[in-house]
Formats: structure tokens, sequence, C-alpha cells
């Protein structure tokens, strides 16, 4: 019975991610459609609230066998489906502080996460909002239902935001936490019918268009370099590879070999120090790469929590801390179902986290490598 009710939280995680990825492709539809996709997207959240936390939390107080590892790839998934969930959402607490901020919410307000994180919320509101915001949001922490109000950016203070605010409790959390989405549009009236265009002649998302035409010249970029480097000859091909995606993709690439004992092939950072520095750490310190390793799975992290994940240098501070990364990539270099390296990608500062699209990217690149570098039978 315990291993029935795992499976069928399984498939019902499953089925929620394929959803959000229908809902993340129906951003296109008219203004007039609009509600009715906001109405689908509040009624996943609170299937999430409502059914598949309390779940989890049932398993969990169950004593079921769970490994670390099944642990931290939930824990993944959850945090990949929150970060590119289209809608903007935002994670708040009774006093309406900042817990956490999804890609579509920092595009929406135009600020970054990392800035307004343990900052207020109302603060990014117009000022006859915010006592309002506070208020609804301590009472939905309270525990007195759901509310949706009308608030205005301060950065856009004639465009008026529908702000639907649920409770949710995540494990571990002493007190419930507040999902807030926002949306434009006033209470009741989302995103008015306009008299645009028919969807036909609807103008292409330039913005789309030249992220999609980039990863296909980094795709071809990369095939040429593999076609060009000795075929079977691993560490050229891990250096070449980690060269076509240093710079313009990522600001540090790092290739490990995988067999006993692990070795670092190549290291690429943003200063010739910095990659001296970690080439010298043993891979086989790097959660993130044992774990890549062992798995066979891709990871996909934005603002990583765990600071050892990558971790120390030679010095004994944390990789990830000391490089300030802001989102990372690793991913297994598999021949014949055996794992015999990983690429690790990160992005530092200021610069946008790797996507989706990229992580599905850097997947196929990886295939790719990996058969470039198997020696020739």
């Amino acid at each position: 019975m315990p291993m029935k009710k795992t499976d069928g939280f399984g498939e019902e995680l499953a089925d929620f991610v394929r959803r959000v990825a229908e809902l993340k492709a129906a951003r296109s539809v008219t203004g007039e459609d609009l509600p009715t996709v906001l109405d689908a997207a509040i009624f996943e959240l609170d299937h999430v609230a409502d059914q598949l936390w309390p779940w989890y939390e049932r398993l969990s107080s169950a004593g079921l066998p769970r490994t670390a590892s099944a642990d931290r790839q939930e824990q993944h998934l959850l945090r990949a489906v929150f970060q590119q969930f289209p809608l903007p959402v935002a994670l708040v607490d009774r006093e309406a502080v900042v817990r956490r901020l999804n890609l579509a919410a920092t595009v929406f307000t135009g600020v970054r996460s990392g800035h307004v994180t343990g900052r207020p919320l109302s603060g990014l509101l117009a000022h006859a909002d915010r006592a309002a915001f506070r208020s609804q949001a301590a009472a939905v922490a309270r525990g007195e239902g759901d509310r949706s109000l009308t608030v205005h950016l301060q950065q856009h203070p004639s465009a008026p935001v529908h702000a639907t605010l649920t409770a949710v409790r995540p494990s571990g959390e002493p007190h419930p936490t507040v999902l807030v989405v926002m949306q434009p549009g006033a209470l009741g009236v989302l995103e008015p019918p306009t008299r645009a265009a028919p969807q036909a002649t609807r103008v292409p998302d330039l913005a789309e268009t030249t992220r999609h035409a980039t990863l296909m010249d980094l795709l071809d970029e990369m095939t040429t370099a593999l076609l060009t480097t000795p075929r079977g000859d691993r560490e050229s091909v891990l250096r070449r590879a980690a060269q076509v995606l240093h710079g313009g993709f990522a600001d540090w690439v790092i290739a490990d070999a995988t067999a006993s004992p692990m070795t670092r092939t190549a290291v690429l950072a943003p200063s010739p120090e910095e990659a001296t520095a970690l080439a010298a750490q043993d891979p086989a310190t790097c959660p993130l790469v044992t774990e890549t390793t062992r798995t066979g799975s891709p990871s996909l992290q934005v603002r990583p929590e765990d600071p050892d994940a990558f971790g120390r240098d030679p010095q004994g501070a944390p990789v990830l801390v000391l490089a300030n990364v802001t989102s990372l990539l690793c991913v297994p270099l598999a021949a014949g179902g055996t794992v015999r390296g990983t690429l690790t990608l990160f992005r530092c500062g200021a610069r946008p986290p790797f996507s989706m699209a990229e992580a599905k990217a850097l997947d196929t690149m990886s295939r790719h490598i990996s058969l470039a570098a198997t020696e020739v039978p």
C-alpha cells in the first residue's frame, strides 16, 4: 500500500508538470481568453497547495523510505516548476517580505530576485496600495481564506495589477507563507479585449526568436568543433567543447572525467587566476559532480541554496559563493550507458539564469560530446 501511494503521488506530480507546460504554451492567447488561462493557473496552484503538498507531508510523516537523492531531485523539480511557471508568482511571509520570486515575476516587476528577496513586496507597489496589500497578506497568512485585490506597481502607477493571494505551508516551516499571483488588469477585468490583428498575422516575439537563433548558432558552433577534433581524444574533445560554451553561454565551464579516480580536465573562468584555483580542486569533493555521475541526470539550479554544492576551493571557501553563482547547469557525458564525464556551467552576478530551453540544448550537446569522445572500435 505505501508503494502505491508513492507511485500515485509521482503520477500526480508528473501530470501537474505537464499541465504547467500547457499553460506556458497558452501565453499567446488573445486578451479575451486570458481570464480562462489565469483561472486555470490559479486552479493548478490551489491543487498544489490543497492536494499535492498535504499528500507529500503524509508520505513523509508515514516514514516511507526516501533517499536523500530522491528528496533533492524532488526539491529541484518543484523549484524548477516554480521558476518556470508562466505567470508572475511570489512567495511572501505574513509581513509581505519576499521569500522567493520566479522568473516571470522578475520580468513583470522589473527587479532582480536577489535585490527584492528579504524585502517587502509592498515596496514595489504604489504608496496608496501598500497598507492594503500588507493587510490582505497578513489575513491570508492567518488562515482567513484567499484574497484578491487590485494594486499598482510604483514604476507603472497607471497600469492596474490583479493580485491573488493564497496560503501555503512549506514542509518544515512553522507558519504558512503566502503565494501571490500577479496579472495585468484590474480585479475582474484581466487584459481587456483589444482589436488586435488575427492570430495568423500576429507580430512574432522578437526576444524569443533571438534566443532561439542564438541557441541554433551555439549548436552549429559545437557541431563544427566536434567534427574538427580528433575522434576519441577525450581530453581534447572536452577542452574544445568547454571553449565553445565559455563566454557567450556561461561565465564558467568545468569539465571532469569521472573514471576512477576523478580528474578535472578543463576549467574556463572569468580570469586565469580563478581557473587555476578551481583546477586544483578534486572533483570527488563536489557533491553536484558526484551526484550527476551517480544518477546520470542533468541538474538545473537557479540561485543554488546549498553553498557547498560544488565543494570548496583550496583555501576552504565555497566555490558557489566565491564565484557569485546565480544559476548552474550540470550534465552527464554518458557513453554506452556509463557516465564518463560531466560538464558544469555557471552564470554569475546579474546575468540572466539558464532557461529550460538552454538546459535542453546543453543536454543535446552533451550527447554529441559523449559520442565524439568515445574511442572508435
